[in-house]
């Protein structure tokens, strides 16, 4: 009963032995072509590519219709903003990635700014920091200026970024500063009720 399927399968494609008529691939080759159309270039190709072109022009001239509607518009503006930004250069002249960074530190540093609490305790070391923090604005306020007058380069662009990071920890650091004299009230305030 036990057999070996590989000999079985031996002798089954022995004795199935099929043989193609001569000429069969010739045939085929001659049958396929008779059924597939044949491509022939038409007038429609031109047709397409003048549907593209004339597409093209007419998104173009929507886009310019738009802008120069846009542009038309009636702003108020004030005209020593206005000034002071075409003076002044920013990351967002160089690239987006640059100003990506730039609008990063300076939203942190401004929310540093808002949380800070101004008491007549904390004022003199606020006062402090805050001149260092105003030092450090000059400083990025020269570098923006020697940015804009050399055009960009890698050490200005360094230290335009150095001079945001800087700005931010030293507010962070003010803030610290602030929580520690908190914390050292409030244990003094302790101590003399007890």
């Amino acid at each position: 009963m036990e057999q070996d399927l590989r000999e079985m399968f031996k002798k089954d494609r022995e004795e199935q032995k099929h043989t193609i008529k001569h000429g069969h691939e010739e045939r085929f080759l001659k049958k396929l072509e008779e059924s597939t159309p044949v491509q022939k270039k038409t007038d429609k190709d031109w047709l397409k590519i003048a549907a593209s072109v004339a597409i093209i022009i007419s998104i173009g001239l929507g886009f310019l219709y738009f802008n120069k509607n846009a542009d038309n518009t009636t702003t108020v503006v004030d005209n020593a903003s206005t000034e002071e930004q075409k003076s002044e250069f920013t990351f967002g002249d160089l690239s987006p990635d640059l100003k990506k960074v730039e609008s990063y530190y300076v939203a942190n540093i401004n929310m540093e700014l808002a949380k800070l609490e101004v008491s007549p305790d904390t004022k003199e070391l606020i006062d402090s920091f805050m001149e260092q923090l105003n030092n450090l604005n000059i400083e990025y306020k020269t570098l923006n200026i020697e940015l804009k007058e050399l055009g960009p380069n890698d050490q200005t662009i360094t230290a335009l970024i150095e001079n945001l990071q800087l700005r931010l920890q030293l507010l962070q650091k003010l803030k610290r500063k602030l929580n520690e004299l908190k914390l050292s009230k409030n244990e003094q305030i302790i101590d003399n009720s007890i």
